[in-house]
């Protein structure tokens, strides 16, 4: 939702300020209206990624942790994750954070592999053992290895691209039907409605949009997953996300939703499991001990 209002807001403020002249005597040039679109759709979601770590701190409270702490605990931690992210041969080590929650959750974030920030709830802490910690900061660095943070970036801003594009290609035709002989105040109320619509469908092909970039935010849990279990062992990651299902009732009361898709688990039911971020963890724990 706050990626459709960055780009509904970019949309009106472009037209307000009549940039991006892809309109031409002949009509629209599809050319320069995708490259608009595309310089658009994918600056938006670059910006957000820039700042992805940055605001995950900020959002969630995140503590980082000095890797030179004299906190046993905390030091145990950051070696857990140190450990695991030169197994998966990360150049270099990502910044290990705390965050106070008593859901049992963590997450991972960054622009890039060399900016990464691995965090965990104080509720994972308290609640799981070493063996499922370290199945558990597996995945989180799995996603950092395997670059999800700039993937999903990449898909959503192609996302925004298209849904810009067709948006402004089904007006424009709208706009052309309606115009006929109409008189001059007319053609006025007509590009008002058109530019109504044009909006509309912005937020209607983004939406859908969402739908497939859950798809593809699933498949690459069931990827990390399989990562965790290379880097922490099988055992250790079905350990680990059987007790994340034993403890759904620690929910936080003030968590972000706006952050939800970069925790290793969610459970949205109904409708809403299709714009969901991570597949069911009884399907995970299914695929794990079929070796899939």
């Amino acid at each position: 939702m706050i990626n459709i209002l960055v780009m509904t807001t970019i949309s009106f403020l472009v037209q307000i300020l009549g940039v991006g002249r892809y309109m031409t005597a002949y009509g629209i040039d599809y050319t320069s209206l995708m490259g608009f679109c595309l310089v658009w759709g994918m600056g938006g979601a670059f910006i957000s990624l820039l700042l992805s770590r940055v605001m995950a701190k900020w959002m969630m409270g995140v503590q980082v942790i000095d890797p030179n702490t004299r906190d046993s605990d905390l030091q145990e931690l950051v070696q857990i994750v140190y450990q695991l992210a030169r197994g998966a041969h990360l150049s270099t080590m990502p910044e290990v954070g705390i965050y106070d929650s008593p859901e049992v959750n963590a997450f991972a974030t960054g622009p890039t592999r060399s900016r990464a920030l691995v965090a965990v709830s104080s509720g994972l802490l308290s609640r799981m053992n070493r063996q499922e910690i370290e199945g558990v900061l597996g995945h989180e660095i799995s996603h950092v290895a395997n670059g999800d943070m700039v993937t999903m970036t990449l898909l959503q801003g192609v996302v925004n691209a298209f849904a810009m594009f067709l948006s402004r290609v089904i007006s424009f035709a709208l706009a052309q039907a309606l115009r006929g002989d109409r008189d001059d105040r007319d053609r006025g109320s007509s590009f008002f409605i058109t530019y109504i619509v044009q909006i509309v469908l912005e937020i209607v092909f983004m939406l859908l949009g969402s739908i497939v970039i859950a798809w593809f935010s699933r498949y690459r849990e069931y990827r990390a997953d399989a990562g965790g279990a290379r880097l922490a062992g099988r055992d250790s990651m079905i350990s680990a996300l059987e007790k994340l299902r034993r403890t759904y009732e620690y929910v936080d009361p003030n968590a972000q939703p706006a952050v939800q898709t970069l925790k290793i688990s969610s459970h949205p039911k109904g409708l809403m499991a299709l714009f969901a971020s991570h597949p069911p963890l009884e399907e995970r724990i299914a695929r794990l001990q079929q070796g899939v």
